[in-house]
């Protein structure tokens, strides 16, 4: 892998996150904001909490989808801006070069410490993360563990970064180049694991 991943962490880590009069940081090709991590877990604590048990899943779906759609977008942002040619644009070689900077440009932001273990090109990819805000939900649980594993926003996004390197041209619209591929969290440390585990698939309706 040509990828130097502390080196990124290292360098991207010193963009500046100053907001611009609107309150946003304009950074990536993108707008981003600096919400605190406990309003977007008590934000998804209480969707998942107002709907019965059989339709928790569903719920938990559409966040999963928030989450896919703002990291095709902001993922694209990432990967053709001014600060990734300068740091990770010489380092790579290969797409997976550009999925492993992706991740390493994450972690340095503070959304996931988290990185690929597994790749399959085309076909799979296998994160861990080993640290991310979304853990801290089993904060509210006894015992400090959650029932459900919660992960959505790194599941969501894990799988827009396969799109964005296997799905086909950016798509603007998301009509054609989205939800080609599709995550499934199978550990969480919210739920007592030492790591979260996300496995990222071709999707089916794609195929």
């Amino acid at each position: 892998m040509a990828i130097d991943r502390q080196k990124v962490i290292d360098q991207m880590s010193k963009v500046s996150v100053e907001a611009n009069e609107d309150g946003l940081i304009p950074a990536f090709n993108v707008l981003v904001n600096q919400w605190p991590a406990r309003f977007w877990n008590e934000f998804s604590q209480r969707m998942v909490g107002a709907v019965d048990d059989d339709l928790k899943k569903d719920v938990e779906d559409l966040l999963i989808n928030a989450g896919h759609e703002c990291g095709y977008h902001t993922g694209y942002g990432i990967i053709t801006s001014k600060e990734w040619d300068a740091v990770v644009g010489p380092m790579v070689e290969k797409t997976e070069d550009v999925l492993h900077g992706a991740f390493a440009v994450f972690t340095a932001w503070g959304w996931a410490d988290a990185e690929i273990v597994e790749l399959i090109p085309g076909e799979k990819m296998v994160v861990r993360a080993y640290d991310y805000y979304e853990a801290d939900i089993a904060e509210a649980y006894p015992g400090k563990k959650s029932p459900r594993m919660s992960a959505h926003m790194i599941n969501g996004v894990a799988a827009a970064f396969m799109d964005l390197a296997y799905g086909g041209k950016y798509d603007p619209a998301g009509k054609t180049g989205l939800y080609t591929f599709r995550g499934t969290q199978t550990k969480g440390i919210e739920c007592g694991d030492p790591y979260g585990e996300f496995v990222i698939l071709k999707s089916e309706h794609h195929e």
